[in-house]
C-alpha cells in the first residue's frame, strides 16, 4: 500500500515500512511529491519497471527510465547522508529486449530521451499505443503517425531463468510470440505507464546464454532541481548543459543539483550498502532501472532492463556531505587489493612488522567511491577527488592506497567509475560510517 501525502504530510509520524508502486514518468527532483516520511533505520520495498527502452520508446516521457516517487527519509536533512542497504533484490520479467540504439532524426529536440515530439502533427511529448509488433508499432494517439525516436542498430531478445540466474536469447519467431504479449512478459507494475520493448521483437543474436545477476541502475537521493531520471550523472548529464528544451540548464548547475543516482554500477545488488548524498529535505529515495545483468562499462549503451522487486533498510548519517555516493561492494565485487585481510593474513603481516620492526599496523576497512564526469578521465579525478575531500586524506595520499590497495572499475562508459581503497578505521569513524564497514565486513 501506497499513501501520497501532501507536504505538510512529512511532518507525520515516520512509518516503519512502506511499499512504492508509484512512479515519475521520467522526472525526478523537488517538483515530485514525496512518500512517507519512513523512519531512520526503517524498511523501504518497491516493484520498478524496466528503464530505458520502455521509457525511450514511450515519447510521453521527459527521461530514459520509470523510477519510483522519492520517499522522505525521517531525520534526513541537507548537509547529512542516507545508507541504503539492499537486502533483497529479484527479476520479475519473464524476458526483455535491449541493443544498441540509434536516433530517428526529426523527432526529438536536442536530445530524443527528453524532448520528443511526433515529426507529423507537431504535438510534444505526445500520448501513444501500440500497434501490432515490430519497430513501427509506437503509434502517435493524435493522428496515428509511427512516432518513436529510437531503432536498434542491433537488438536482441532474452528470457530469464531467475530461480536458477540463467538467461538465453530467442530466435524470430519467438520474440514475435513474446511480442504479442509484451505487458506480462515484462511484467510491467499495474502503474508503469512505459510501453514493453519486447512489442519491437528485435532478435539478431540467438541462442546466447548468459548469467543472471540482477543490480538496479539508478539509485539514490533526490537532485536539488527537476533533472530527467537518466540524466543525474555527469556523463548523461552534459547533454543537458545548454540544451534548448526546458531541462537546459549550465554546467555549474548540473553538478550542483544532481545526486549521481544513474550509476549503471554492477555491484550495486543484493547485499551491498549504497551512502548518498542528501540534497533535499527528507533526502528523497528513489530507485529503478534494474539490470538482469551486464558485465563493467555497459558497452553496448543498453544492457538488458527489467522489471523487478527491491528490499532496503535506510539509515540517516548526520553530517556527512558528499557530492555523490559512496558504496560497500559485497565482498566478491571488491577488487582483489582492497579486500580485508583474512586472520591468517594479519598475523603474517605482524610477523613482518616485528622482523623490520615496524610494529605501527593500521587498521582498514574498504570504501568505494563513484565517479562522475563527461568522459573516464574526467571521471577518475572526480572520485579520486570526492575521496580525498570527504576522507580528508591528501590527494597524493589517495593515489597511492587506490593503487596499492585498490582499483579503479569503470562502472559505464562514456564516465562513471569505481574508485574503491582500504581506507583507515580512525577516518571512517570520524566521518561516521565506521559502523557500517565493520557490520558490512565482519570486522572487529
Amino acid at each position: 500500500m501506497t499513501t501520497l501525502l501532501p507536504e505538510t504530510g512529512l511532518k507525520s509520524t515516520p512509518v516503519n515500512r512502506l511499499r512504492v508502486d508509484q512512479y515519475t514518468s521520467g522526472i525526478i527532483g523537488p517538483s515530485q511529491p514525496m512518500l512517507g516520511p519512513l523512519a531512520d533505520g526503517g524498511t523501504l520495498i518497491t516493484g520498478t519497471p524496466p528503464g530505458c527502452w520502455g521509457p525511450m520508446i514511450t515519447p510521453a516521457f521527459e527521461g530514459g527510465h520509470e523510477v519510483t516517487q522519492p520517499v522522505a527519509i525521517a531525520g534526513a536533512e541537507i548537509g547529512d547522508a542516507v545508507a541504503i542497504k539492499i537486502k533483497s533484490m529479484r527479476v520479475t520479467s519473464l524476458a526483455t529486449s535491449s541493443g544498441v540504439m540509434k536516433f530517428v532524426e526529426g523527432r526529438y529536440n536536442g536530445d530524443p530521451f527528453v524532448s520528443k515530439f511526433c515529426a507529423k502533427c507537431g504535438t510534444e511529448h505526445p500520448a501513444s499505443h501500440v500497434e501490432g509488433i515490430g519497430e513501427d508499432a509506437i503509434r502517435c494517439n493524435n493522428c496515428g503517425a509511427e512516432v518513436s525516436a529510437f531503432r536498434f542498430s542491433h537488438g536482441y531478445v532474452i528470457v530469464f531463468d531467475a530461480q536458477n540466474q540463467v538467461s538465453l536469447t530467442v530466435n524470430q519467431d519467438i520474440a514475435n510470440q513474446l511480442a504479442g504479449n509484451a505487458s506480462e512478459m515484462s511484467a510491467l507494475p499495474e502503474f508503469a505507464a512505459q510501453h514493453s520493448i519486447l512489442s519491437l521483437a528485435r532478435a539478431d543474436i540467438p541462442g546466447v546464454a548468459a548469467h543472471m545477476r540482477p543490480f538496479l541502475g539508478n539509485i539514490g537521493t533526490t537532485p536539488s532541481r527537476d533533472l530527467p531520471d537518466s540524466h543525474n550523472c555527469a556523463d548523461f548529464g552534459q547533454y543537458l548543459i545548454g540544451a534548448p528544451h526546458r531541462f537546459g540548464m549550465a554546467r555549474e548547475e548540473l553538478h550542483a543539483a544532481k545526486t549521481d543516482g544513474h550509476m549503471d554500477t554492477n555491484s550495486i545488488r543484493e547485499g551491498c550498502v549504497l551512502i548518498c548524498p542528501v540534497k533535499v529535505p527528507g533526502a528523497g529515495v528513489y530507485m529503478g532501472d534494474m539490470h538482469a545483468q551486464q558485465g563493467n562499462g555497459e558497452i553496448a549503451g543498453h544492457a538488458t532492463d527489467c522489471s523487478g522487486e527491491t528490499e532496503v533498510v535506510v539509515e540517516v548519517v548526520k553530517n556527512l556531505t558528499l557530492e555523490g555516493p559512496i558504496l560497500l561492494q559485497n565482498l566478491d565485487d571488491l577488487p582483489p587489493m582492497a579486500r580485508p585481510m583474512n586472520a591468517l593474513q594479519r598475523q603474517k603481516v605482524r610477523e613482518l612488522g616485528e622482523r623490520w620492526g615496524q610494529h605501527d599496523i593500521e587498521q582498514s576497512g574498504p570504501i568505494t567511491f563513484i565517479g562522475s564526469g563527461e568522459n573516464l578521465n574526467v571521471a577518475v579525478e572526480n572520485g579520486l577527488k570526492r575521496a580525498a575531500s570527504v576522507t580528508g586524506l591528501p590527494y597524493d595520499e589517495v593515489l597511492n592506497r587506490a593503487t596499492i590497495t585498490g582499483s579503479i572499475d569503470i562502472s559505464r562508459l562514456p564516465g562513471t567509475v569505481r574508485v574503491t581503497f582500504l581506507c583507515p578505521m580512525t577516518v571512517l569513524d570520524r566521518i561516521g560510517i565506521g559502523h557500517l564497514v565493520r557490520e558490512k565486513y565482519d570486522l572487529a
